[in-house]
């Protein structure tokens, strides 16, 4: 498998040369870094060429890193059932970039571009119709940004008086949060009672 996929990697760097950043192979899948500019054509042609027929996207997402210039990484999946190959394309993308939307060429990019806007903050040029699809009208922020605060901004309730629901600041402060530092999942180097290991029989 490794071998087809490097055949494919060789192939689109020497035919889409002004698209290809870099590619690499991992988990049986090739990685494929993407000039954000061109996503849209080298998708196009992924899709039309008969070498890659990659036919069907499974899916689009995105990874946040706060410490980089460029942000986010968005990651669109597809797959060639043709040739039983999967490919992963990554573009990097600043905070205030924006990207050119796919749904031109794979119509299913919709709700998926869509919901990369919710939850990431991030633009699609040339979408039908970019608006929130997870989250209320209404709501701020971008959940899966990792400076989002894990409480939200607001709290959402139904008041038994007004006899509707109603949004509230979150009041929960810092002071108030508990942390079992006695817990594994806190990332103690300690042994917790129980855990002790039996001394060897001699």
């Amino acid at each position: 498998m490794s071998d087809a996929l490097k055949e494919v990697g060789d192939y689109v760097e020497a035919k889409r040369a002004d698209c290809v950043l870099g590619w690499d192979i991992a988990h049986g899948e090739l990685n494929v870094d993407v000039a954000p500019s061109n996503i849209k054509g080298f998708v196009d042609f992924l899709r039309t060429d008969p070498t890659c027929r990659f036919s069907t996207l499974v899916d689009i997402t995105a990874v946040d890193y706060p410490g980089r210039a460029k942000r986010f990484d968005v990651v669109y999946h597809l797959l060639s059932m043709f040739q039983n190959h999967r490919i992963r394309l990554r573009v990097s993308v600043r905070e205030d970039e924006m990207l050119p939307s796919i749904v031109d060429v794979h119509p299913s990019a919709d709700w998926f571009e869509r919901e990369v806007f919710d939850m990431f903050g991030i633009l699609f040029t040339g979408h039908p119709d970019l608006r929130r699809i997870l989250t209320d009208y209404g709501f701020r922020g971008h959940p899966l940004r990792k400076d989002f605060p894990t409480t939200g901004y607001t709290e959402v309730r139904y008041d038994e008086a007004q006899k509707r629901v109603v949004y509230e600041p979150v009041s929960l402060v810092q002071e108030y949060r508990q942390f079992d530092f006695m817990s594994p999942w806190e990332g103690a180097d300690y042994i917790l009672p129980g855990d002790e290991k039996k001394p060897e029989a001699k």
